[in-house]
């Protein structure tokens, strides 16, 4: 299982009622924030989360309104005398862009790592997280920006018939449903594929901002669970605006949805001349009809198949 809460949904600038584009990820107990805009902490407090478990910051790209709210969040992680070291992950540059934030945030009782994104696509397993991938990929916008899609897997079907029939010892099997290969005492070695059924379909979410539409979007989208996409504008006469600012509207989100047959799409990151988003959903929905004009502290648990049937 998966929690996603789509912590803010403003682009450029904050507004009363609409905080900036922030995505919080949670899994087995470590927490992942996407983008820190400013106002983010607040974000955080309404939705009832601290900022101090979190143990990793993705950055999309390094605007303003993506990362101005990083200073505040690490000085209040240091206050909670946080120990743990955080890792970064952002397009390259962010040690040289977050050195610079720091100089109002000097003194911090933890480390920061970074990992820098330098290529088209590129992906990372999180330490602690073994069966959990974060991948990066390109997009287009008008400074170096990166969309990012989580990966959860999920392992076959154990089946005891089998490891009855191959004679291994019940103490075994939990072991090797981990996926660890065990040695008995006679020397027998036995490995998770003797026991276990083929991977089943895992969970698979999506994030994207600041971007014109790409065909790696639409690769990396592909059969995403849940694709939270920026809207920028809902008026169908702002396609040329978009075009001249690298963003996208709803029908171009909605297109990129269709064609990476996800299970559904948030709008998010909305221009903060767009008052009302949802009053354009319903042509954006006959282009693709699960679509969301997403608000703030929009949540979900993102569940594995057969967890969603036994419920």
């Amino acid at each position: 299982m998966i929690d996603v809460c789509l912590l803010g949904t403003g682009g450029m600038m904050p507004l009363p009622n609409r905080h900036l584009t922030a995505l919080l990820v949670r899994y087995n107990g470590k927490s992942i924030l996407v983008d820190c805009g400013e106002g983010t902490q607040i974000a955080l407090k309404r939705r009832g989360f601290s900022a101090n478990p979190i143990d990793i910051i993705c950055f999309t790209h390094y605007h303003a309104d993506h990362i101005s709210g990083l200073p505040g969040m690490l000085l209040t992680m240091g206050n909670a005398e946080r120990t743990e070291p955080l890792l970064l992950i952002g397009p390259k540059g962010l040690r040289r862009v977050v050195e610079s934030l720091r100089v109002i945030a000097p003194e911090l009782p933890f480390e920061i790592n970074y990992h820098e994104i330098d290529g088209e696509e590129e992906s990372l397993l999180p330490e602690g997280m073994p069966d959990f991938t974060i991948r990066f990929f390109r997009v287009n916008h008008n400074v170096l920006c990166y969309g990012y899609t989580f990966f959860l897997s999920r392992a076959g079907k154990f089946n005891p018939e089998e490891a009855m029939a191959r004679g291994i010892p019940k103490p075994f099997w939990g072991r090797l449903q981990k996926g660890e290969t065990v040695t008995g005492e006679d020397g027998r070695v036995f490995t998770p594929d003797m026991v276990m059924g083929a991977a089943r379909k895992g969970l698979h979410l999506t994030y994207v901002t600041d971007t014109r539409p790409t065909q790696s979007i639409v690769r990396n989208a592909m059969d995403s669970d849940l694709f939270i996409c920026e809207g920028m504008y809902g008026e169908p006469d702002k396609l040329q605006k978009a075009k001249e600012h690298r963003h996208m509207t709803f029908y171009e989100a909605a297109e990129l949805a269709k064609k990476a047959h996800v299970g559904e799409l948030w709008l998010t990151h909305y221009s903060p001349s767009l008052v009302n988003p949802a009053q354009f959903l319903p042509q954006t929905r006959q282009i693709f009809p699960a679509t969301v004009a997403a608000k703030d502290g929009r949540t979900v648990e993102l569940r594995f198949e057969k967890e969603e049937k036994d419920g």
